[in-house]
């Protein structure tokens, strides 16, 4: 669907896009230029204007195809609709880590995946203010800034295994038990600030496995690609692959292979795992 040149633009769209719209915006907000979509959750007008030029373009890369934006879900529900149709569809998180960029954190990503009836095709990860950009393409393997990504192997048992998930604030009781129950099993536990960051660490085998508690698509696609072209599996909590469209059995994890996934999930259960 996207030849090497068509790839390539897409890196140029997005590098484009954070230097037009969002790196000018970076530690320059005023308070009218940020919101509340809901309590805790904020949108600035760099997140706006950086989705509407990514949609703009993005659809005319690959004729036919549609745009599934954060903000544009925010405002109308609907749009997530999109995942169910047969037009490719690009998924876009303008600003990943839209709390850092209000706070002058650099540790903010722009995400964009495309898919085709639920399957991933192409992603870019790309963090603005550090200029590094991840990239997948579906059978092509993963890469950051040119240099090919590998995960890094399971250990031989979850008493050696390092694990990070989001700040348990975030964690629903049932998913707060689950953790716990998986803590039982004395694996090397950290907390993480943001997924996309670590999508990419896991992708280079720098981390080894993760546990997420929420599956919204724009959070997920990009890294999602980026780790499965390096080698590892993503498994909702019920054994099935992760879906796109949403009403994945959680928490789903991120593991190097097909066993250690399936043993964080039986630890999670609080069942005796190896």
């Amino acid at each position: 669907m996207l030849d090497a040149a068509g790839v390539r633009e897409v890196d140029r769209l997005i590098r484009r896009t954070a230097e037009q719209e969002i790196l000018p915006r970076f530690r320059r907000l005023a308070a009218e230029d940020i919101t509340e979509k809901q309590p805790g959750d904020m949108v600035t007008v760099a997140d706006r204007a950086a989705e509407e030029l990514l949609a703009q373009e993005l659809s005319v890369l690959v004729p036919g195809s549609v745009v599934l934006g954060e903000e544009a879900v925010g405002a109308d529900p609907a749009v997530m609709g999109l995942l169910d149709g047969d037009a490719p569809v690009w998924i876009v998180d303008p600003i990943d880590g839209t709390h850092h960029f209000i706070a002058h954190s650099p540790r903010f990503m722009t995400l964009v995946a495309l898919a085709q009836r639920g399957e991933l095709l192409a992603s870019w990860s790309y963090a603005p203010a550090f200029g590094t950009m991840a990239t997948a393409i579906a059978g092509g393997g993963a890469y950051a800034d040119g240099e090919r990504l590998s995960v890094r192997p399971a250990p031989s048992s979850l008493r050696h295994l390092d694990v990070v998930a989001c700040q348990d604030k975030w964690w629903s009781a049932e998913h707060r038990e689950m953790v716990h129950s998986l803590l039982a099993h004395r694996v090397s536990f950290h907390y993480f600030d943001l997924s996309s960051f670590e999508y990419v660490e896991l992708a280079a085998g720098r981390r080894t496995a993760m546990v997420l508690t929420w599956d919204l698509p724009w959070d997920h696609a990009a890294g999602l690609l980026l780790y499965a072209e390096a080698g590892g599996v993503v498994v909702a909590h019920d054994g099935e692959p992760f879906r796109l469209a949403g009403g994945n059995a959680l928490p789903f994890v991120a593991a190097p292979d097909a066993q250690c996934a399936a043993a964080l999930h039986t630890a999670m259960r609080g069942q005796s795992a190896s």
